[in-house]
C-alpha cells in the first residue's frame, strides 16, 4: 500500500492553498441550489424541485433514472444542518482526496458513491414497498469520501463533533457503525441511513477494483495489529513503573 500517511502532514482540516476545482464547484453548486430551493419553498414554488429528488417509483419506471444524479444537489430547505454538515465534510475531507487523486478521479469517485447510494435507496425502498419515499442530499457521496479519507490518511487527526481529536480511521469506523445500526431500525427522522451505507459500500468497491495497489483489508488488519502492539507496550510500561514504585530501595 502506498504510504500516504508519511507523505502528508497530520492536520485536522484542509491545508492551505485554496480549493481544488472539483470541491470548489461542488460547494458552489450545492449551496446555490440550496439557497434557490430555500426561497422557492417559502414562495410556494417548492413543487418545481420535486421532480429532481430521488423517488424509487420514478426510477424503476425508467423515466426518472436521472434522479440518481440530481438528488445529490438538493438539501432540505427546512433547516441548515443538512447542507451544512455535508458541505463542511466535503471541504474537510474532499480537498486532500482531490489533491491526491486529481480532479477527474475525485469527481468520478464522488459521483459513483452518490449514484451507488441512490441505487441502494431504490433497492431498499422496493424491498419494503415504500416506492414513493423521496430522498435528497449528497450524504451518500459524502460518506464515500469519508471512507476514502479514512483509508488513505488513517492516522490523520480529525475533530469528532468538532470537539474530540481522533484518528481518521477510528472516525470512519464510528460513523460507519452508527449508519449501520441506524439502518436496522425504522427511522422517522427522514435521514436515509441506507444511502450512507450505500455510499461507503460503492466507495469500498471502487477502491478495491480501480486501485488494486491499495490493499484495504490488509491495511486495516495491519492497523489493528499495530494498535494491539501499542496497547501491549503501554501496559508493559505501566507494569514496569508499578514494579519500580513497589521496589524497596534498600534491598538489592
Amino acid at each position: 500500500m502506498t504510504d500516504y500517511k508519511n507523505r502528508y502532514p497530520r492536520v485536522g482540516f484542509a491545508s492551505a492553498g485554496g480549493f481544488p476545482v472539483g470541491v470548489k464547484w461542488l460547494l458552489i453548486s450545492n449551496i446555490a441550489l440550496f439557497v434557490i430551493y430555500f426561497f422557492a419553498v417559502r414562495a410556494d414554488a417548492g413543487f418545481l424541485f420535486a421532480p429532481f429528488g430521488l423517488t424509487p417509483r420514478s426510477v424503476l419506471q425508467v423515466f426518472g433514472v436521472y434522479q440518481l444524479f440530481t438528488y445529490m444537489f438538493l438539501h432540505s430547505p427546512f433547516g441548515f444542518s443538512h447542507v451544512l454538515f455535508n458541505m463542511l465534510a466535503l471541504w474537510m475531507f474532499g480537498t486532500d482526496l482531490e489533491r491526491t487523486w486529481g480532479s477527474r478521479r475525485f469527481l468520478q469517485y464522488y459521483f459513483l458513491c452518490g449514484v451507488g447510494a441512490g441505487i441502494c435507496v431504490v433497492i431498499g425502498n422496493a424491498m419494503y414497498g415504500t416506492l414513493d419515499t423521496r430522498t435528497i442530499g449528497a450524504s451518500g457521496a459524502i460518506y464515500g469520501v469519508l471512507l476514502a479519507f479514512g483509508l488513505l490518511f488513517p492516522d490523520r487527526i480529525v475533530l469528532f463533533s468538532f470537539l474530540f481529536p481522533i484518528k481518521a480511521k477510528y472516525f470512519v469506523m464510528i460513523i460507519g457503525a452508527i449508519a449501520f445500526l441506524s439502518s436496522l431500525g425504522a427511522s422517522g427522522s427522514g435521514v436515509s441511513h441506507v444511502a450512507h451505507l450505500g455510499g461507503m459500500l460503492f466507495g469500498y468497491l471502487y477502491l478495491r477494483t480501480r486501485m488494486p495497489r491499495t490493499d484495504i483489508i490488509g491495511s486495516m488488519r495491519r492497523q489493528y495489529e499495530d494498535w494491539k502492539i501499542e496497547r501491549a507496550r503501554r501496559k508493559f510500561q505501566v507494569y514496569l513503573r508499578k514494579r519500580e514504585s513497589d521496589h524497596d530501595p534498600w534491598v538489592h
